[in-house]
């Protein structure tokens, strides 16, 4: 088994009822892709945008989820009811979450648990800030949060892992290609350690992702896929890198 490669867009908090009309180019590009293909929209968004879709190739994804299945938590949503709206994967541990809402490794570990125990699969972000790069702790940073945010009993066919250098993410600014490689090698290598099916665990990249660039770092290794931002918004943008993804 090899690592599924996969092109994710992560919509954050934009679209709504009307930004449906980008999906059906998304979805025939799907159909013919051989990689993976995923929209995380806001959750609101899901289940029409999985109606939409129908039988067809596209997947659909949350931004987060609670720990809990279900309780009194005002304003969260859990990792099964995003089940039960069509989702088939969730983004946990966001460096937006992180840093606007304080996530901690530990917190995210326990989310995605919850995700696998819902039956979808775990992208897990990990990225270190400007300082923490310009400090030379890149590799420290981003092993100490994989190991802080795997959760037990993950695998390669429930978890993904994406690399988001939080300042290359919405700037403009990507991280040389020696740079995303070296963080690339390392995720593989302590993840090859840590499950029996590490060596197949699809690893993303994200930041700053675009047509331009995108070919460049899929010919990298253990780069899998993307995790894409604004480029995500509209099929125009996000159907180059889906093909020199399917291309690599």
């Amino acid at each position: 088994m090899a690592p599924r490669k996969l092109a994710a867009g992560n919509w954050k908090m934009n679209g709504d009822l009307a930004a449906m009309d980008q999906i059906d180019a998304m979805l025939n590009s799907a159909e013919d892709a051989s990689c993976d293909v995923l929209i995380c929209p806001p959750a609101l968004l899901i289940h029409p945008m999985v109606a939409r879709i129908g039988a067809g190739d596209l997947l659909v994804g949350g931004q987060d989820c609670h720990a809990e299945a279900k309780g009194a938590h005002t304003g969260d949503i859990s990792a099964e009811q995003l089940r039960d709206a069509g989702a088939s994967h969730i983004i946990l541990g966001h460096s937006e979450r992180r840093a606007d809402h304080a996530e901690t490794d530990a917190q995210i570990r326990a989310k995605a648990a919850a995700a696998h125990r819902a039956g979808l699969v775990a992208i897990i972000c990990l990225g270190e800030t400007e300082a923490q790069r310009d400090g030379g702790q890149t590799l420290d940073v981003i092993a100490a949060q994989l190991d802080g945010s795997l959760p037990e009993g993950a695998t390669a066919a429930n978890t993904v892992i994406a690399y988001e250098p939080v300042w290359a993410i919405g700037t403009g600014r990507t991280p040389s290609t020696d740079q995303i490689a070296e963080v690339h090698a390392l995720l593989r290598a302590r993840l090859s350690d840590r499950l029996a099916t590490g060596a197949d665990v699809t690893l993303l990249y994200g930041g700053s992702v675009k047509a331009s660039n995108a070919a460049e770092i899929f010919a990298l290794p253990h780069v899998d896929g993307a995790l894409v931002g604004g480029a995500s918004l509209k099929a125009a943008d996000f159907l180059p890198i889906i093909e020199a993804l399917d291309r690599a």
